[in-house]
């Protein structure tokens, strides 16, 4: 009997040795392990990079040129790069303490508080709802754009006869990939890590076929003189002829491209030892991305053949999107084939793709996070998980649901994109500053840290990481073209006033009395 005792508390005391560190830690902080914990670092860092993707800025590349010359916009991508790392290092830290599903507003409302907290979680998480869920929209029209490029190019181009496709067409290109992407993502976890294992190669080893091969395709290429030193404003097309805001928004590439890292912190449930995978897959992501997306600008820029033509609406891309203009003139220059040009483009579009479809698994993990702490509407039916494959499916379906409703638009205005990229970047940015400020302003008593640790450099790390957030969403507000009028203003101080609003409204009449942050769901005490 006593042996089988001992056998009992011997397993007993192996089990509790070898319990994951981040659910341990997940425990502490009142919640039981719901989802299956599967990821490792490799497939975190998999899906965290897919959230970002090396051709990210592509659509905003011509515009981006445009407004200042290519040094501005490839100089800024060095200082937003720089900005970055503050931001991703003060989060690092977080996520290392709070290894939670919930993530940003989890740690808002820890970090801020009893008093602030419910409120600071409740601003944090819709900011977060509000920037992933409009991420998939900003994904699922820079897929379709690629797509509509592909078909072009292959049917015999804009001045060949090419098929363009009108404006309903791009909207079914648009809902057709935001409905893969959902129905992938009813599958298990593991089908997802997958597929962003393979989305990690595509990207690197295609990132780096695209940014070798095509200035050694293009001839001639452009001065280094040029690339690094030419500063022009465009007001005859822009309507801006102020240098420091044209600079502003040339360097809007590079601050919608270098956020999406938190992808990390939302999949450490489902994470072995979390606590340490986070931070290292939010960090690594930072650099890589920063250092490919430059090079890809890079060999964009020294590709440029004739910087007008680019936006001709009579030239092969009907003026549509100018990097498959500036791949196209390379290719057709060199080989008279069209034949390169697709398949570079092709390499864009699933770079696209599977960002799609990490970024469709990031926002469900938010909404589940929201309704399992009761903070959405109908929080019973979201947070609902598969029996067997442990995934939230009502959450994904309704977050493909809701960005499908974004692209409707698409059918009379121009400027979708400019709106939905403006409420992704400064919701999901926005959400960033939150949990920053509260750790920048809290006693240090009440902090407990994980593996990675920030010590005295945390206060000067988060006061410039909150301050740049703040400039960021500033610059996402502003007119991108003047004058204004209905078919080119930016529709994204309207869309988050109107939402923010409403939400602020709905605390004040009556969130504020039931809405008190994440609700523990395990009792310590009795295990």
């Amino acid at each position: 009997m006593g042996s089988e005792e001992e056998g009992h508390f011997g397993i007993t005391y192996r089990t509790v040795l070898e319990m994951d560190s981040g659910e341990k830690r997940l425990n502490e902080l009142g919640y039981k392990q719901e989802l299956r914990r599967e990821m490792n670092l490799m497939k975190t860092l998999a899906i965290t990079f897919s959230c970002m993707s090396v051709f990210t800025g592509t659509p905003l590349y011509g515009q981006s040129l445009r407004y200042a010359g290519p040094a501005s916009l490839l100089w800024g991508w060095v200082v937003v790069t720089f900005f970055t790392w503050f931001v991703g290092i003060a989060m690092a830290e977080i996520c290392s303490s709070f290894p939670t599903t919930g993530s940003l507003y989890f740690w808002a409302a820890h970090l801020a508080g009893p008093k602030w907290g419910p409120f600071a979680s409740w601003c944090c998480a819709w900011l977060e709802t509000i920037g992933v869920i409009s991420g998939i929209g900003a994904q699922a029209y820079s897929g379709s754009q690629a797509l509509q490029m592909i078909i072009l190019l292959s049917t015999g181009t804009n001045k060949g006869g090419g098929y363009f496709a009108p404006r309903g067409v791009f909207l079914c290109m648009y809902m057709g990939l935001t409905f893969i992407w959902a129905v992938l993502n009813t599958f298990a976890l593991r089908v997802i890590a997958f597929l962003n294992i393979i989305s990690i190669w595509w990207q690197v080893i295609g990132g780096l076929v695209v940014i070798i091969m095509l200035p050694l395709v293009a001839q001639p290429t452009q001065r280094a003189s040029y690339v690094f030193t030419y500063f022009q404003t465009s007001p005859q097309s822009t309507g801006i002829s102020s240098k420091p805001y044209a600079v502003i928004l040339s360097i809007l590439l590079s601050n919608y491209c270098l956020y999406g890292y938190d992808a990390a912190a939302h999949l450490t449930e489902e994470t072995k030892g979390a606590d340490r995978t986070g931070p290292i897959a939010i960090l690594s992501t930072i650099g890589i991305v920063s250092v490919f997306g430059w090079f890809y600008t890079l060999a964009l820029t020294f590709s440029i053949q004739d910087l007008e033509y680019l936006y001709d609406p009579n030239n092969e891309t009907a003026g549509a999107l100018v990097p498959a203009q500036i791949i196209y003139d390379a290719f057709k220059r060199r080989f008279h084939s069209s034949t390169g040009a697709v398949v570079f483009m092709c390499i864009i579009w699933g770079s696209f793709f599977f960002c799609g479809l990490s970024v469709t698994t990031t926002a469900s993990r938010v909404v589940y996070a929201l309704s399992r702490d009761r903070g959405i509407p109908f929080s019973a039916t979201w947070r609902k998980v598969h029996p067997r494959n442990k995934v939230p499916i009502n959450a994904v379906w309704l977050c493909a649901a809701i960005a499908m409703l974004l692209g409707l638009p698409i059918l009379k205005l121009d400027v979708v994109f400019t709106a939905i990229i403006s409420v992704s970047t400064i919701g999901w940015v926005g959400g960033y500053a939150v949990p920053i400020f509260a750790r920048m302003v809290m006693a240090e008593k009440h902090f407990k840290p994980g593996p990675f640790y920030l010590g005295k450099a945390r206060r000067p790390i988060c006061l410039v990481a909150f301050l740049w957030i703040c400039y960021t969403c500033s610059a996402f507000l502003l007119p991108t073209i003047y004058p204004l009028r209905w078919k080119t203003f930016n529709y994204a101080p309207v869309a988050l006033g109107v939402c923010l609003t409403l939400i602020m409204l709905w605390w004040v009449l009556d969130a504020r009395k039931w809405f008190k942050g994440p609700v523990r769901n395990i009792d310590l005490q009795n295990g």
